[in-house]
């Protein structure tokens, strides 16, 4: 595909990679209002995706001890997502990563998580690397840091397109239903959840 030609989500063509959702770093984000919001955002994600039937891997950083483990709602919202544990920045240096996500045979990755600087950032350009197209929900990555903004222009650089929950949102229901919420979906996920929302909170 030519760089210069639109890059659209295509539901059948995704996976989705939350990255190091885990209590030392959502303490970082200062207040607990701050902490709970992005924890809702991330299991709204997860529920987007799964009705979606979009297969997701997570990962924890090691020491998992220390670092924490998932917040309890979004290791219930995952269900049967595969769950990593990494010793890398880079989730494509882990092997066990790299031979599930080439095994799901999906050429997108929608990423979200923490943090913006490090993981999320050396892993995705560890995952155009591999050759995959990037989508980052720009509302669901955080970080300690307070300027990420070198981060996300080395990301854009290198081909990760940025988008927001509510962009994806709509993107993917426009990509499997021709823009009709109703009949396509419904025929092939079942009822969309009515309180799923359709943007971060």
């Amino acid at each position: 595909m030519a760089d210069n030609m639109t890059k659209r989500i295509v539901a059948e063509s995704c996976a989705g990679a939350i990255i190091d959702v885990q209590d030392f770093f959502l303490s970082q984000l200062g207040s607990r209002s701050a902490r709970g919001r992005m924890e809702r955002n991330i299991v709204s994600l997860a529920r987007l995706l799964d009705y979606f039937r979009i297969p997701m891997i997570a990962t924890l950083e090691r020491p998992v001890p220390r670092k924490g483990a998932l917040p309890t709602a979004l290791k219930h919202q995952l269900g049967e997502a595969k769950l990593f544990e990494k010793d890398f920045f880079d989730l494509t240096k882990e092997k066990k990563i790299r031979d599930h996500l080439g095994r799901l045979k999906k050429k997108q990755i929608i990423v979200a998580g923490c943090e913006t600087d490090v993981c999320v950032l050396q892993s995705c350009l560890g995952l155009i690397d591999l050759g995959y197209t990037l989508f980052v929900v720009e509302d669901l990555i955080f970080s300690s840091a307070r300027n990420v903004e070198a981060a996300i222009a080395r990301m854009r650089a290198e081909g990760a397109v940025f988008l927001t929950y509510k962009t994806l949102y709509y993107e993917l229901i426009q990509a499997v239903s021709g823009g009709r919420r109703a009949d396509a979906m419904i025929a092939a996920f079942g009822p969309f959840p009515d309180d799923l929302p359709d943007q971060a909170g």
